[in-house]
């Protein structure tokens, strides 16, 4: 099973890009944030014609994640508990049936936090603590659990190709890191680092020739839980995608498995 994470910077900006792909690599389920559409705005037609079941969570302008399916979706859950006065688009969760029971898949557009100095890196600590309950709940059922997405973390030095340069950025803070470190503390493995220790990158920014230079950071996150990561049998970061037409400045990040 091919299980992909894209943050798409736009659906509508990038729709012939998302379609080309899909026809290109044929993932089983993808995840994609900042969709930066409501629900009802979402081009699920165009998608559902090449045999994907569409489910969102969308917002006006900013944020909005979604998930695309070939497999029926038994159960979908959408925001994260602990907070009912967050009315950010940022965590879908699909339950699909597979032959050893069920692969349950979550899709997450973490808070970037910048300015430091702002609300924006408190609501990020906060939303990553209570993202740390739901995942305890999550892996307490031993089920394969695979949480992916953009989660605006650069989780150590490798991660990035100037380390320096970030220093002081939220997606590079300690608190940042440690709380990315207490979902891995949980149980939850990097899928990435399960099977190599080199650098990948995953996001480029659109300014100063980023992309020409490899100027890039890794952003993009497969956390698989046990149950999962013994099923882990490659990640793949789709490159190639940064280099297209009208790109995103993240590109897909892909794990597969045998489910």
């Amino acid at each position: 099973m091919r299980i992909a994470t894209w943050n798409i910077n736009g659906i509508k900006a990038r729709l012939g890009l998302l379609l080309t792909w899909l026809e290109q690599e044929k993932p089983d389920i993808v995840g994609l944030q900042e969709i930066k559409s409501v629900d009802e705005g979402f081009p699920r037609a165009e998608i559902e014609a090449l045999g994907y079941n569409v489910e969102t969570f969308g917002q006006k302008s900013w944020n909005g994640v979604a998930l695309l399916s070939r497999l029926p979706f038994d159960e979908v859950h959408r925001g994260l508990p602990g907070d009912d006065s967050d009315e950010q688009a940022r965590l879908i969760e699909g339950v699909f049936s597979i032959e050893q029971g069920v692969v349950r898949v979550c899709n997450i557009y973490l808070p970037n936090g910048n300015p430091v100095d702002s609300p924006k890196f408190p609501y990020k600590l906060a939303w990553m603590d209570r993202l740390a309950t739901f995942c305890e709940k999550r892996l307490a059922l031993e089920e394969p659990f695979i949480l992916m997405g953009d989660f605006n973390i650069i989780p150590a030095p490798i991660d990035a190709h100037d380390p320096e340069a970030w220093w002081g950025d939220a997606l590079f803070r300690p608190e940042s890191q440690e709380r990315f470190r207490a979902l891995l503390n949980l149980g939850l493995r990097d899928g990435l680092r399960e099977v190599t220790d080199e650098a990948s990158y995953t996001f480029w920014d659109f300014q100063a020739g980023a992309w020409r230079r490899n100027n890039g950071i890794r952003i993009d996150h497969l956390l698989l839980s046990p149950q999962a990561a013994d099923r882990l049998e490659m990640v793949k970061v789709h490159r190639d995608v940064r280099g297209w037409d009208k790109p995103s400045d993240h590109v897909p990040v892909e794990g597969r498995f045998t489910l």
